[in-house]
This record gives structure tokens, sequence and C-alpha cells, in this order.
């Protein structure tokens, strides 16, 4: 038998909730997860419940961020020679930026 399965209060977390989603939205989840430095679990029992997520700054949020705007810089030379960037890209900019204003405002004090 496996050991129980227990959040940060000690609560027991007997129940399974499952939901499907395309596979740009897993790759979006994926991203703010890894920016979050939560769990996967974590950030989006936090998201429904509507908590707030507080991102601490350590070595992987901060590799995290560091991929994440090496893939949006590739991505911006990729469409250099376009005029238009997708709502996607735009969406994800913003979202790595706030993350970054955050970090550096909480790391500056």
């Amino acid at each position: 038998m496996s050991a129980k399965n227990v959040d940060r209060h000690n609560r027991s977390r007997s129940r399974t909730i499952g939901f499907r989603v395309s596979p740009e939205e897993d790759e979006q989840i994926n991203m703010v997860v890894s920016l979050s430095g939560m769990t996967k679990q974590d950030y989006i029992v936090a998201k429904l419940l509507d908590r707030s997520i507080n991102v601490k700054g350590n070595c992987k949020v901060h590799r995290a961020v560091y991929d994440r705007l090496t893939e949006v810089l590739g991505e911006l030379r990729r469409i250099d020679g376009e005029k238009k960037v997708d709502s996607e890209l735009t969406a994800n900019i913003t979202l790595i930026s706030n993350l970054v204003d955050k970090l550096y405002i909480k790391t500056s004090i």
C-alpha cells in the first residue's frame, strides 16, 4: 500500500481530478508552472481556488526564466521579416515580463 498523499496542512489528498487540454494549453501550463517554482499540482490548485501565487526566486526559477526568454527571442527572430506577432507569443511575453518584474521587486528589497 502506498503512503498517504498529504498537503502542507497535513490534509489527505485522496481525490483525483482530471481534465483535458490542447497541446498548446499544456505547453503554456508547463511554462507558467516552471516559472512559478511550484509543483504542477500546487500551482493548479492555487489557481483554481483563486489563491495568490508567490514566486520565490531560486536557481530553478531563474533558469526557467532564462530558457523561456531564449525561446521567445528565437521566435521573435524567426518572425522578424513578418509584421504580425501571434497572440500566444504576445501572451507568453507578457507573462514572462510580469514574472521578471515581480522577481526583481522581491530580490531587490
